[in-house]
């Protein structure tokens, strides 16, 4: 299979998505170039230094890529509050480069023009507006390896506790697996897509629930801790910039009011196949938490 644009470049080539597009573009034999700040490929491709924070990795990159050029560009916001600014230099680089078509990924929480990624958004649909490339966004409810791969998996494990501020609220929560092959979709498909996705998991689940189904699993109550809003970005902030924890923190108190209370069939429409269910993904994974 080739690229209808070149090149596909993985910004975040071996994060949560863009390490599980990178084998579905291998098996499918589209040129990839996956860019990491180790520069570093686990999967057999072609692997190339990048770092938001550094402009004088950025270039390179794009000199990097053999025949052919770089076409396509899968787009992972840095950790930063407000990423915009960086986001559209970079666009504007890529663009200016030969690039087609760009695939960010978004968040089900965020909106064009919202906070975090959304200014992205907003540039990347006015962008495609006045003809200048084919976009697509990512834009999927909270994954299910966040309780493997985040902290939420270190206190399951370690403490058999479960933290958050999200109540009864209910999420889809949403297989990566699956966000990698819209993802794959998107950047390969003869048509640009120029649209955004949702993309949500098969059911309905509350965070109570969550640790309901990890219980029986591993055999072990797994106690579910409710956290202040406030209480809660504070223990985000250990981790990661204040700023951003009290936005994740925030999104919780959305959940709690129903934000992610929806369910859809874009995984099935896109992918021509189910996603996968959490008591599934628990199954298959519950040796993270004995």
């Amino acid at each position: 299979m080739s690229s209808p644009t070149g090149t596909v470049l993985l910004l975040g080539g071996t994060g949560k998505v863009g390490g599980r597009i990178a084998p579905l573009l291998k098996a499918a034999n589209v040129p990839t170039l996956v860019a990491s700040r180790s520069g570093n490929s686990p999967t057999g491709l072609p692997g190339v230094k990048f770092d938001w924070f550094d402009e004088s990795t950025w270039e390179p990159v794009f000199a990097s890529a053999s025949s052919p050029p770089i076409g396509a560009v899968f787009l992972v916001a840095p950790l930063m509050s407000h990423p915009g600014a960086i986001m559209r230099k970079f666009i504007d680089l890529a663009v200016a480069k030969g690039a087609k078509r760009f695939v960010l990924l978004g968040a089900s929480p965020i909106t064009e023009g919202g906070p975090w990624m959304g200014d992205a958004q907003k540039y990347l649909r006015e962008l495609g507006e006045q003809g200048k490339l084919s976009w697509s966004v990512l834009r999927p409810t909270w994954f299910q390896q966040n309780f493997t791969e985040n902290a939420h998996g270190t206190f399951l494990k370690s403490e058999s506790k479960l933290f958050s501020g999200t109540g009864n609220g209910k999420v889809p929560f949403v297989n990566a697996e699956d966000i990698a092959a819209v993802g794959f979709h998107a950047l390969t498909s003869p048509q640009p897509p120029n649209t955004d996705y949702v993309i949500l998991g098969p059911e309905l689940l509350s965070y109570p629930d969550v640790a309901a189904i990890i219980s029986a699993a591993v055999g072990r109550t797994i106690e579910y801790v409710e956290l202040s809003e406030a209480d809660l970005a504070a223990r985000f902030a250990q981790w990661i910039d204040p700023e951003y924890a009290a936005t994740l923190a925030a999104m919780d108190t959305d959940i709690k009011n129903g934000a992610e209370n929806r369910t859809n069939d874009v995984v099935r429409t896109v992918t021509g196949k189910e996603p996968r269910s959490f008591r599934d993904f628990v199954e298959e994974n519950k040796a993270a938490w004995i």
